[in-house]
């Protein structure tokens, strides 16, 4: 079975031998290192072989008695011994290539997991670490999770490649080939859509058919967020249509004096980053798992009439 485990090590000569050596007698084979340097300590990211039914409680067992601390881990395949160089040149090509791809990219870098939260720990369990790493593109912050801590270096690689999607990001004008539909896309009549905004929906119609659609759901949760619902009819899609009603419907929010709406979709949905860095709010996207949420809040939105 193999593992993908972080622990934070002494940083003093031999730290890393003892773990070695322990692991060896222990009949555990490691694969793979990566070294994080820290201050006071140094991150180890650890690929290893077990023997036969051990789990995490196993493995943290064995790196505590090493001297880790902060032991976090999951199982994992082969995958997780690509040459990390190589992940990052990849991922820098991609998001070249097709920045408004970067949540889903930054995402799978970072090994980025679904949110697992237990309401009661059960006794001698470990329970998942999470942490957050938050990237900057434009106004919008992005945001990636999972079930291990973030060092300063990831920090700093993903402020890297946020910087870089602005700039891919900032060269670029609407027209440009990264927001371009593909040759094969069918798209609508030069027609320009009417927009009609009623007490808790935004509509697109041209020509008596509706192909766009905003709408405030009636949830309510304890922070005074609005889930909204937003579909762009398949022909009319990267028309800016989408733009103008997460616009339109934000205002309308406003109107109603609610604190901010989400969206929820795909984690693979590359309409979303320039959707939302077009329309001009401060948005914030987050991906967990194969889910993303953008939350967008409204108080110093202007409201629209109605």
């Amino acid at each position: 079975m193999l593992w993908r485990v972080r622990t934070t090590l002494p940083d003093r000569p031999g730290s890393l031998a003892v773990l070695a050596r322990n692991c060896g007698e222990a009949g555990v084979n490691i694969l793979g290192l990566q070294i994080f340097p820290g201050v006071d300590s140094v991150t180890d990211e650890l690929v290893l072989r077990t023997p036969a039914g051990w789990g995490l409680a196993e493995v943290a067992d064995l790196i505590e008695a090493s001297g880790g601390e902060s032991v976090s881990g999951a199982e994992c395949t082969e995958h997780a011994l690509v040459d990390q160089p190589a992940r990052y040149v990849q991922a820098a090509r991609t998001i070249l290539a097709q920045p408004n791809r970067f949540p889903e990219v930054v995402a799978r870098l970072f090994d980025a997991e679904a949110d697992r939260v237990e309401a009661s720990p059960v006794q001698g369990r470990l329970v998942d670490v999470q942490d957050v790493m938050e990237m900057t593109v434009g106004d919008i912050a992005v945001q990636v999770r999972r079930t291990a801590p973030f060092t300063a270096t990831e920090h700093a690689r993903g402020a890297a490649m946020a910087d870089l999607v602005t700039d891919v990001l900032g060269r670029a004008s609407a027209t440009t080939d990264a927001l371009r539909p593909a040759p094969s896309r069918r798209v609508g009549s030069g027609t320009t859509p009417d927009y009609v905004a009623e007490e808790d929906t935004v509509t697109a119609w041209v020509d008596g058919t509706v192909v766009g659609l905003a709408i405030i759901r009636k949830e309510v949760d304890q922070y005074d967020a609005r889930p909204v619902t937003l579909r762009v009819d398949p022909a009319w899609q990267r028309r800016g249509i989408g733009t103008r009603l997460l616009n339109d419907v934000a205002r309308l929010a406003a109107r109603q004096q609610i604190s901010e709406i989400v969206l929820s979709t795909n984690a693979d949905n590359q309409a979303v980053l320039p959707m939302v860095l077009a329309a001009g709010l401060r948005g914030r996207i987050r991906m967990a798992g194969d889910v993303l949420t953008v939350r967008v809040p409204l108080r110093a939105l202007k409201p629209i009439n109605v």
